[in-house]
């Protein structure tokens, strides 16, 4: 009984690992994104803006938004990291028993 708990535990955290892995990467590509959709932005328009005054508030606003998102998501991937077998191990249980319900 205890030998089968033990797999069923390592099987879990296999599991665990493997969702906050794809999480992890997920976000990883978002922030990616959201820098060179935002660079980009700010590139496109830089032609356009011709006080040279607006090209520093949309420099410095593009850069706060960056820099606030990217804060929140390496919080949040710290957070996710130090409580994933709360997290994921709750999230697997209820993905588990919809399955169950399924059949």
């Amino acid at each position: 009984m205890i030998i089968q708990e033990a797999g069923a535990d390592t099987h879990l955290t296999t599991r665990i690992d493997r969702m906050h892995s794809r999480d992890r990467a997920g976000l990883i590509v978002f922030v990616t994104v959201l820098w060179c959709t935002m660079v980009f932005a700010l590139v496109t328009i830089w032609p356009y803006i011709s006080l040279p005054a607006i090209r520093i508030i949309l420099t410095v606003a593009c850069g706060l938004v960056l820099v606030f998102n990217t804060a929140a998501i390496v919080a949040m991937l710290r957070h996710y990291h130090e409580d994933k077998h709360f997290i994921y191990g709750l999230d697997l249980k209820h993905l588990d028993e919809m399955r169950r319900r399924r059949r």
